[in-house]
Parts: structure tokens; C-alpha cells; sequence
């Protein structure tokens, strides 16, 4: 057979893309999930990368794309058999064979979004194994390698089925049997909204999938040959598809939510993606619009019904994602290939053809991930104990006391917006109203505020952290500079307007805020917190609070000086 060198560098190039999409679902379960598991889910990551790989090598790339029969290939250790009529395109058994790997690779990462933060590291490792091993390479068999469903006329170019939805369905069987996470659903079935730690990395990883979704569709020809024009139709249908999503998911998120969901919009880009793999050489752009548009309604529907209908805790959305999704996407192809699609005058064959597929193989995937789970369970146990998951799975399974070792994410200064109208609790009110005729600082009579018999007085002040470098000028112009400044999270109890992470009311945000700590001994303790207040008031809720207690005594630790004595002099120094 003749090597195509320009075929070769294709796939190669399209196999490291869609190496680099493990880096992508990294970012995306690590972001949409709680740092205490953060080490955990990276661990399982790579695992699934690394087990895969010799998986698949050692008997899956066999048990797909041998020459056995209809259902299941062959019993091919190592991959030493000759696989020539999948080679056709003019590239090497090797570059095949890797091309394949990263698809498998991808297919059993899925599964561990929805069932993370609660279940046994040595149990994923264990279900990866079957993964790749038996249930995606038997279903691949029936698609890719001479199968029962291709023998069919089935349709899916690059996986929407027999890789996104076999791990969106294996999830929902894994989430099922696992039980939901402590705290997600109170006594009476309420879901509770338990947000990921950083939207930012999650949205790193969409952006990495994304890119490298291109690899994933387009290198999915096996070359380019002289084709010039199908390359490019699967990369504008895939960019199209998952931008329609997006907006689509934005703009329902926003009528149903009163604002646009974070969240649910980037998996809007995901779902998008996903339906539009098994089409993407068929279609044209305004069928691929249709389908992403359809996939950022259905993704945000499935997920608040996953979550609020049938109680499965599914921390990242993998289940409305990868499996509705990835059905919804194969079966749209029976209405939206130029040839043969329903809406082309093709009539209803390749439409039933379809969905026969999506059943087959949800069927084989439920049944075999449930037999895995089962015996899983049976054995070592699927879950972590209660103590374990309230710790998090970054300490009990693998030492690792904080994946931020020595960092405390906070909200820089300069950052913040004056007003921070967008977040729970912080609400504008109807009408400002200037500080000079707002209600005025009453005295409780049994506070002494710096009178006779009290030396020294304590003013704590909390607020917002846009307002600490006017409130320490203000605080140097009156005379007082020594202070402790800490940054903290807190929240009043104002009820603000019912805020939503994913379809689910949010109970408590906690918001970001400085705590100014003022010992006073001789600037007058009414001026102190008059200035304070001055310069802190905005006639905003979330303008915090000032706290005033009398100090007992203090001491000067280097001279001994008590009382009054001993705070003359600290005003140089500023924690």
C-alpha cells in the first residue's frame, strides 16, 4: 500500500488534538467541582489517559476493529494482526492505531465528571479498564469496524453515540448507583446548588475542547487527499453548531433565570459540539445551526431535570452534555443529511436507522456499565466513606492536604467594582440616599464610647474590599494608622433576589470582603467611626458594618508599657 505523507500528518495532527482534549476535561470537572477535590479529579485524568492507552492496545483496538462477526471482532493481544482495509487512505497501522486510542481515551473520561467528588480512586481506575477494554470497543465494532449498525447504512463520522453518549449514558448509570453528594438535597428532595470553585478554569477547559473538537471532527476523514472541500464544511459545521448553542443557551438561561447562566452557557458550547459529531460531513451550515440550537435547549432542559425530576447528582453536566446530547445529535442526522435525511426527500429509513443505533448501543452500554458498577460495588466498594468525602478526596486518597498549597484565591483589590450589583446579596436599593440625611448613628447608653473609665476601645470594621484604600487614607488624615487588615468571605442576611447556579436556587453566596481591626486610645472613638462610615456609605446593601467593644488592657511587648502607654508609637506599622 502507498504511504500518503499528507494524509499521515493530518491524522497525527488530529491525534494530538484530541490528546489535548483530556487537558480540556481536566479544567472543565476540576473548575466545575470544589477544591478539595481538585487533586482527585486530575489523578483520575490521567490515570484514564494512561490506562486507555495500554487498554486499548493491549486487546480493545482488537475487540473493535478485528474481522470476527457483525458483533464483536476478535481476540487480537498487542494488535499484531493486519487491519489493511481500514488503512486505505494511505497511513500506517500505527498512526491507525494511535488516532483510535485517543478516541477511546475520550469515550471513559466522560463518565468521571458526573460521578466525581464520591467515589473511590481505585474503583474509577477499575471501571476505566471495562471501558476500554469491552463496552466502548464492542459498540465501536458495531459503527467503525464492520459491524452490524454500518452494514445498516448508520451514520455517526466522528462519535456523537459510541463515544459521547456511551459515556453520558455509562455516568447516568454510574451517578445513579452511587448516590448524590452529602448536602445536595435537603430532607424533603430539594436540590441545592453546590457551585464548582473556578468558572475560570472551567471555561479554560471549554475553550481547550473546543479547539481541539476541531481535531476530533475534522481529522475524523482519516486524510485529505484530494478533497479540499470536506475538511473544511466539518470545521465551519462544528464552529457553527457550538456558537448556535451558545447563544441559544444564553438567551434561554436568561428568560428562565432572569439572567444568563455561566455555567450552563459554556456547557451550551459543549453541547453543541457534541450533536454535532455524528453529522458534521453531512449537513449543511443551516442544519448545523438547527442541531446546535436544539442542543442548547435540550442540554439546559436535561440538566435541571436530571437534577430536580430524578435526584442524580450530576456535578457537571455530563449527563445532560454527552448523553442527551449525543442522541439528539445521531438522530438529527436522520433528518438533516443532504442525502437521505427525512428533510431532503429521503424518507424515514436512515431516520430509523438512527435511532435504532442510539438504542442498541444505550441498551449495551447501560447493561454492561451496570453489571461493572454491580460487581465493583460488591467488591472494594464504589464510594468513599461519609468522613472521606467531607474531607475531600484530595486528603484521603491520595495526601494531598490542599491543591493550593500556599495560595488563598482571593479578589484583587482593583479588581471590584464599585458597586458589585451582580452578586447575591448586594442589591441596589430604590433610591440612594446621601449620607448627610440617612439615618444617623444612634448610642446604646450602656456602651461607653471612650468615656470615663475606658482607655482603650476596639473599632472592627467589614466591608467591601473596592473601599479599603480610601477607608485607610481617610483613616491617616484623622490621625489613626495603625490597623490589621485580613482579607475574608462573609455574607449578611439581607434576602436579596433568588440567585441560580445550573437551574438551582443558590441559598448563601459568601462575598468577598476586608476586616479592618482599629485600637483607639487617643483620636476620639465618634470620630473614628464617623469617618468610617463617611467614606464606607454608599446607600447600597453590602456597605458592611462597624463593630465597637471596650478593650480590657494591652501591652507594649518590647518595653512592657500597658494601657494608653502602650499604643503610642504602633501608628508606624501597618499589618
Amino acid at each position: 500500500m502507498r504511504m500518503s505523507a499528507i494524509n499521515t500528518i493530518w491524522v497525527l495532527l488530529g491525534t494530538a488534538l484530541v490528546f489535548f482534549m483530556q487537558a480540556g476535561f481536566t479544567m472543565v470537572e476540576t473548575g466545575f467541582t470544589r477544591a478539595k477535590n481538585s487533586g482527585n479529579i486530575i489523578m483520575k485524568n490521567i490515570l484514564n489517559l494512561c490506562i486507555g492507552s495500554v487498554v486499548f492496545w493491549f486487546l480493545g483496538f482488537g475487540v473493535m476493529f478485528g474481522s470476527g462477526n457483525s458483533i464483536f471482532g476478535k481476540i487480537d493481544f498487542f494488535i499484531l494482526g493486519d487491519y489493511t482495509p481500514f488503512l486505505s487512505d494511505g497511513i500506517s497501522k500505527w498512526t491507525f492505531v494511535i488516532f483510535q486510542t485517543v478516541f477511546c481515551i475520550t469515550a471513559s473520561t466522560i463518565v468521571s465528571g458526573a460521578m466525581a467528588e464520591r467515589t473511590k480512586f481505585s474503583a474509577y481506575c477499575i471501571y476505566s479498564v471495562v471501558i476500554s477494554l469491552v463496552i466502548y470497543p464492542v459498540a465501536g465494532h458495531w459503527v467503525r469496524g464492520g459491524g452490524w449498525l454500518s452494514g445498516l447504512g448508520f451514520h455517526d463520522f466522528a462519535g456523537s453515540s459510541i463515544i459521547h453518549m456511551l459515556g453520558g449514558v455509562t455516568a447516568i448509570v454510574g451517578a445513579v448507583m452511587l448516590g448524590a453528594r452529602i448536602g445536595k438535597y435537603t430532607e424533603d428532595g430539594k436540590s441545592k446548588a453546590i457551585p464548582g470553585h473556578s468558572i475560570t478554569l472551567g471555561a479554560l477547559g471549554v475553550f481547550i475542547l473546543w479547539f481541539s473538537w476541531f481535531g476530533f471532527n475534522g481529522c475524523s476523514a482519516l486524510g485529505i487527499g484530494n478533497d479540499m472541500t470536506t475538511p473544511g464544511l466539518i470545521f465551519m459545521n462544528t464552529n457553527l453548531s457550538a456558537s448556535m448553542s451558545v447563544i441559544v443557551t444564553m438567551l434561554f438561561t436568561f428568560y428562565r433565570y432572569k439572567k444568563p447562566d455561566v455555567s450552563m452557557t459554556l456547557n451550551g458550547a459543549l453541547a453543541g459540539l457534541v450533536a454535532i459529531t455524528a453529522g458534521c460531513d453531512v449537513v449543511s451550515q443551516a442544519g448545523a445551526a438547527v442541531i446546535g440550537a436544539c442542543a442548547g435547549i435540550v442540554v439546559v432542559l436535561v440538566i435541571e431535570m436530571v437534577d430536580n425530576k430524578f435526584k442524580i447528582d450530576d456535578p457537571v453536566g455530563a449527563i445532560g452534555v454527552h448523553g442527551a446530547c449525543g442522541a439528539l445529535g445521531t438522530i438529527m442526522v436522520g433528518l438533516f443529511a443532504r442525502e437521505n435525511g427525512l428533510f431532503y426527500g429521503g424518507g424515514f429509513h436512515l431516520l430509523g436507522v438512527q435511532f435504532l443505533g442510539v438504542t442498541s448501543i444505550a441498551i449495551w452500554v447501560a447493561l454492561m456499565a451496570f453489571l461493572t458498577f454491580k460487581a465493583i460495588d460488591k467488591t472494594i466498594g464504589l464510594r468513599v466513606s461519609r468522613r472521606e468525602e467531607i474531607e475531600g478526596l484530595d486528603t484521603s486518597e491520595h495526601g494531598l492536604s490542599n491543591a493550593y498549597a500556599d495560595f488563598l484565591p482571593t479578589v484583587p483589590v482593583d479588581s471590584l467594582v464599585e458597586e458589585i450589583d451582580q452578586v447575591l446579596g448586594v442589591l441596589p436599593v430604590v433610591n440612594d440616599i446621601p449620607v448627610d440625611v440617612a439615618i444617623p448613628i444612634k448610642k446604646h447608653a450602656e456602651i461607653n464610647y471612650g468615656g470615663a473609665g475606658s482607655v482603650l476601645t476596639k473599632v472592627d470594621i467589614i466591608t467591601k474590599q473596592s473601599k479599603f484604600e480610601e477607608l485607610k487614607t481617610a483613616m491617616n488624615q484623622i490621625g489613626v494608622t495603625g490597623m490589621t487588615v485580613t482579607q475574608v468571605l462573609g455574607c449578611g442576611i439581607q434576602k436579596g433576589a433568588t440567585e441560580y447556579y445550573r437551574g438551582v436556587p443558590v441559598d448563601v453566596q459568601l462575598l468577598p470582603k476586608v476586616r479592618v481591626e482599629i485600637v483607639v486610645a487617643k483620636v476620639p472613638v465618634e470620630r473614628v467611626v464617623a469617618t468610617a462610615r463617611k467614606v464606607l456609605y454608599t446607600g447600597h446593601i453590602g456597605d458592611g458594618k462597624i463593630f465597637i467593644y471596650d478593650v480590657r488592657d494591652a501591652m507594649k511587648v518590647r518595653t512592657g508599657e500597658t494601657g494608653y502607654d502602650a499604643m503610642q508609637g504602633i501608628e508606624e506599622k501597618i499589618d
